[in-house]
């Protein structure tokens, strides 16, 4: 029996385009990735991951706040920010569609995380895919059912018994032209700008991929969703909604 080809990623895109909402009022002055948790900027743990495993050509798109990014070119060779025009228009997709010139054998990854393994973002593939967790305990996130190591069906309201997909996923080259024909495709359509990008994988296009999973625990990512999570984490917020001014 043939072992399966390995893929290596060449490249990662991070997200860093949002608005934040949902993290008021750290957000309103500081754009979500650069918030700082126990003393570290959410996305210094992306791209310190990402260099731990030679991963040194990375796009980071940018929107809100943008200029706060700057400083980020600076710090870290061979970082290029790519601006996104349409951040506060469109959904995500607008970011990944801005940055399809660089999806084959790329990871993309959120900016606005914790990365406490960095082995979680390895550059060996076997397929595209996404990185998830397997949970046997209801969650309302995107649950994906895998059959024989391939993605077979995504649920966007999430259920029990299944892999929790989180925002890191790995694209071959070929499955990377696909995908960046699929979003320009789908941004062409004005109803398709309000998607996640996921979806085009996912929901539009899903005979065109086999998808399959890397597999990780838990504890190795934490996705801060809301100021509430962010005090939980990092206790110096609590009480203190005032006190990133200073920072």
């Amino acid at each position: 029996m043939m072992a399966e080809k390995k893929h290596i990623v060449r490249r990662a895109i991070i997200m860093a385009a949002g608005l934040g909402n949902r993290m008021h009022p750290v957000t309103l002055t500081t754009p979500k990735p650069l918030v700082r948790v126990n003393g570290i900027r959410m996305i210094d743990t992306v791209i310190r991951g990402l260099h731990h495993h030679g991963i040194n050509e990375i796009y980071v798109v940018i929107g809100y706040l943008k200029e706060q990014f700057r400083i980020l070119e600076e710090e870290y060779e061979g970082l290029t920010l790519i601006e996104n025009p349409y951040y506060d228009t469109c959904n995500n997709i607008s970011s990944l569609y801005v940055a399809r010139n660089y999806i084959e054998n790329a990871i993309i990854l959120d900016g606005d995380q914790l990365i406490y393994n960095d082995d979680i973002l390895k550059p060996e593939f076997v397929r595209s895919g996404y990185n998830a967790v397997w949970t046997d305990e209801p969650t309302d996130e995107w649950l994906l059912t895998v059959e024989n190591d391939v993605v077979t069906k995504c649920s966007r309201t999430g259920g029990q018994g299944g892999w929790q997909l989180y925002s890191i996923s790995r694209w071959t080259a070929e499955d990377g032209k696909k995908l960046r024909r699929h979003l320009e495709d789908s941004f062409a359509i004005p109803e398709r700008r309000q998607l996640y990008w996921d979806d085009i994988a996912l929901f539009c296009y899903p005979m065109d991929y086999e998808l399959g999973i890397i597999s990780m625990k838990k504890e190795d990512i934490i996705e801060i969703d809301s100021f509430e999570e962010l005090t939980q984490i990092d206790k110096s917020y609590q009480n203190e909604e005032n006190c990133y001014e200073a920072r």
